[in-house]
C-alpha cells in the first residue's frame, strides 16, 4: 500500500533555528540508534517513519553502526526512503555519524581522515543518497589531531557529501576547539548531540554556555535516561526491559533504589501537569531556547504519539522547576 503523508504535517509541529545558522528543526527529531535494524520489523519501524513524518518530524538520525548488526538502520532507511519518502527528499533532515568502530582493522573507527570519509561514503551507498544534511564526528579521537578531523568534516561539506556538520559527546574544552577550527576552515559547525537528561547534566557545567557563544544548536540523545525517566519502572524491573537484558545498556548500578524513588517523585510532578513522566522529562530539555530539538526514540508507534504530546505543555511554573530541582539533588 503506498504511503499518503498527511497534509496538514505542518500545522502542528514546532521548529526551531539551529543555533545562528540557516537550518530550522523540529523540537522533536526521530533517533533511529534502536528498532530499525536488521533483527527488527519492517511493517513496525516503517509505520513509525510515517507517523513522525505525519506529524512534521521532518529530522532523522542514523549512523554508521546503527542496527544491529551495524549499518543494518541505515540500509532499511535507505530502502524506505526510496520506497515512500523519495518525492519529500528535499523536505527531510537526515543525520549520520561516524567516530565508533565500524569495521576491523586501524582505519574502522576513531577521528582519521581515512575512517571520516570512507565511512560517510558507506553510508550514503546503504541509504541510496547523494548527500546527507548533517555529517557529526561521533566521539572525540585522543590520538588524531584535532585539525585532521575537522579539516575531514570540512572536506565532505566542500565535496558536496554533507551541507552541515556537527560534532557528539564532546566535552566543553573540546567543542570549544574543534568548533574553532571549523570556523576558521569556512565550515562552521552547526549542531552538538550531547548525552542529556534529568539524571544525566554534565551539558550545563560550561557546554549550554560554550554553544550558545558560538551559534551552535543542541540536540540531546537518551533525554529519557534509556528508558528510566518513564513509566516503566515505577513498579519494579518488568522482563522486557532494557534493565532486564544482561547485556542492555542499563544495569541495575545505573537504576539504584535511590533512582527508582526518584523517579516515582518526578512521575507525581508529572501527573500534576497532565503528562506522563517521559513526556515532561522532554519538555523539561525543551524548555531551554539553547535546546534546538530533542532526539527520541520509539520501538512502536505508540511511543512516539506519546513522545509529541509532550509538546502540548513545554511551561514550567517556577515552583515545579524547584521541585524537581529539589528531588534530583537529594
Amino acid at each position: 500500500m503506498s504511503y499518503i503523508p498527511n497534509p496538514n504535517r505542518y500545522s502542528e509541529m514546532q521548529y526551531r533555528r539551529c543555533g545562528k545558522s540557516g537550518l530550522k528543526l523540529p523540537a522533536l527529531s526521530l533517533g533511529l540508534w534502536h528498532n530499525f535494524g536488521g533483527v527488527d520489523v519492517y511493517e513496525n519501524y516503517r509505520a513509525i517513519l510515517h507517523l513522525a513524518f505525519d506529524e512534521g518530524i521532518t529530522h532523522f538520525d542514523l549512523a554508521n553502526n546503527y542496527g544491529p548488526p551495524p549499518g543494518s538502520a541505515e540500509e532499511n532507511f535507505g530502502r524506505l526512503l526510496q520506497q515512500d519518502f523519495k518525492s519529500h527528499r528535499d523536505e527531510l533532515i537526515i543525520s549520520t555519524k561516524a567516530g565508533y568502530t565500524m569495521w576491523d582493522g586501524p582505519y574502522g573507527d576513531w577521528g582519521s581522515k581515512k575512517y571520516l570519509v570512507s565511512s560517510l561514503d558507506q553510508s550514503l551507498k546503504r541509504m541510496n543518497l547523494d548527500y546527507v544534511d548533517i555529517f557529526y564526528h561521533h566521539r572525540p579521537d585522543p590520538e588524531t589531531p584535532l585539525e585532521e578531523t575537522m579539516r575531514a568534516l570540512d572536506l565532505i561539506v566542500r565535496q558536496g557529501k554533507a551541507l552541515y556538520v556537527g560534532l557528539s559527546n564532546y566535552k566543553t574544552a573540546e567543542f570549544e576547539r574543534a568548533a574553532n577550527i571549523l570556523y576558521d576552515l569556512g565550515t562552521p559547525c552547526i549542531i552538538h548531540q550531547p548525552k542529556y537528561s534529568m539524571f544525566e547534566r554534565w551539558v550545563e557545567d560550561g557546554l549550554l554556555d560554550a554553544l550558545e557563544s558560538k551559534g551552535v544548536g543542541c540536540i540531546p540523545f537518551s533525554p529519557l535516561a534509556q528508558g528510566l525517566l518513564t513509566n516503566k519502572y515505577l513498579n519494579g524491573v518488568p522482563e522486557d526491559s532494557r534493565l532486564a537484558k544482561p547485556h542492555g545498556f542499563l544495569n541495575e548500578q545505573y537504576a539504584t533504589p535511590e533512582k527508582i524513588e526518584k523517579v516515582k517523585q518526578l512521575n507525581e510532578i508529572a501527573e500534576e501537569r497532565n503528562q506522563t513522566l517521559a513526556q515532561m522529562a522532554i519538555a523539561w530539555l525543551l524548555k531551554d531556547d539553547r535546546v534546538t530539538s530533542v532526539l527520541v526514540g520509539a520501538s512502536k508507534p505508540g511511543q512516539l504519539a506519546d513522545s509529541l504530546k509532550a509538546l502540548d505543555n513545554i511551561f514550567f511554573e517556577e515552583y515545579e522547576l524547584k521541585a524537581i530541582e529539589d528531588i534530583l539533588a537529594e
